[in-house]
């Protein structure tokens, strides 16, 4: 009997060493449970707490509860002990265990929780707010050379229209606007990106209704590029009827591109920068800043996405026209024929206009231009053949009564 008293505690609570973070002023309850052999003769055991190895004393503790009890046939004896511990100061933190007998249970440790924040919560949305700043900025910097990849990747190919040049440049025939369109604007999109324009400083829409000549050259052209200058904002049908004048325009072409100055904050803005300002959804307006000379600047950058996509048909180009290829277009004004074994097939230095509509780029800017070889001649000998109604979209007879 004495060897069944002497058995040794089972702890099921705590059933290990717990860690706890109670805040300052705070009541916490620790409770130790044990089992033991035991018999109904034993002595019941007795439980002490210990703090930081120390025994705690009776004023340590707010409240302490314990309770024992044998099992249905007096084999074992459960013992339990509950502490409560008021965390005034701190001090009263620590490492508790309960001793039953001569065994020890595993300890409670309290440390003291720091003041209630949300470093996490607030590092987190610096996070966030740091990505949305990050996007947006990348949004800015890199949106349209975005945009221009995709147009050039997936956009529309405008080809097989009937239209013979990419855009018609309308402008007053002022000096200034002169050196622009010739300095500036024909430089960097017929030479850097491969269009290729109609020019023209005679008045866009002067009377009620649009002239022959204007129906012609918009029907063989994709888009229309204004140059509003203050010289052509000076018109009068500009003063009185530009309304008028834009609505005939939208039925004309395809979203017509207004190319406008930037003007200093002083001078009032022009009535019909006004009306474009307000029809964004039905016209594409651009503003030519002092740093748009660039050739890397945003201006450039959003006419190429308002302009038809280029499409580099340089297989095509050595044979006919790309504009013409798929419709069996057997022009001979458009073969060059040379002396040798391959004189069907175009060569580059035989076009005697590389800036035609053979799609063949000439020499660089600056450059002269290759002369044309000895012996080379145009071959006209099926001319009489020739079938014109292949490409009646790109022939366009006007007689002096239509006129």
């Amino acid at each position: 009997m004495e060897d069944v008293c002497l058995g040794d505690p089972h702890f099921l609570s705590p059933p290990g060493n717990q860690v706890l973070g109670p805040a300052l002023g705070e009541v916490v309850t620790l409770n130790c449970t044990a089992w033991l052999a035991s018999g109904p003769h034993c002595p019941q055991p007795s439980i002490q707490w210990l703090k930081d190895g120390q025994p705690l004393g009776n004023g340590s503790y707010s409240s302490l509860h314990e309770d024992s009890w044998f099992n249905a046939n007096l084999s074992a004896l459960w013992t339990s002990s509950v502490l409560g511990v008021s965390l005034a100061s701190a001090e009263d933190y620590g490492a508790f265990a309960c001793c039953v007998g001569n065994a020890t249970s595993a300890s409670f440790t309290l440390r003291r929780a720091g003041p209630a924040g949300h470093v996490a919560a607030v590092l987190a949305a610096l996070g966030v707010l740091l990505a949305l700043l990050l996007g947006a900025l990348l949004y800015v910097k890199c949106r349209l050379d975005v945009l221009r990849w995709y147009q050039d990747a997936y956009g529309e190919v405008e080809v097989n229209d009937g239209k013979l040049y990419d855009a018609f440049i309308a402008y007053s025939d002022s000096p200034e606007d002169r050196k622009f369109v010739d300095f500036v604007l024909k430089p960097q999109l017929e030479r850097r990106r491969g269009y290729k324009l109609l020019l023209d400083h005679r008045d866009l829409l002067p009377r009620a209704e649009p002239s022959a000549d204007l129906l012609v050259n918009l029907s063989r052209c994709r888009r229309l590029v204004v140059v509003l200058s203050d010289a052509f904002l000076g018109r009068a049908w500009c003063r009185h009827s530009f309304r008028e004048g834009l609505c005939r325009l939208l039925e004309l072409t395809r979203r017509p591109i207004f190319i406008a100055f930037d003007a200093p904050r002083r001078r009032p803005a022009h009535p019909a920068l006004l009306l474009l300002r307000q029809h964004r959804h039905l016209v594409t307006l651009l503003l030519w800043r002092p740093g748009s000379a660039a050739p890397s600047s945003d201006f450039w950058k959003e006419l190429q996405l308002a302009l038809p996509r280029r499409v580099q048909c340089r297989a095509l180009a050595l044979e006919a026209d790309p504009q013409t290829q798929r419709q069996d277009d057997k022009d001979p004004m458009l073969v060059v024929r040379g002396g040798g074994r391959d004189s069907h097939i175009l060569e580059p230095e035989l076009d005697p206009d590389p800036e035609g509509d053979l799609g063949v780029r000439g020499p660089g800017f600056g450059q002269p231009a290759a002369p044309l070889q000895a012996g080379a001649e145009l071959d006209i000998s099926d001319l009489g053949s020739r079938n014109y109604s292949a490409r009646t979209d790109f022939y366009c007879l006007v007689s002096k009564d239509d006129v």
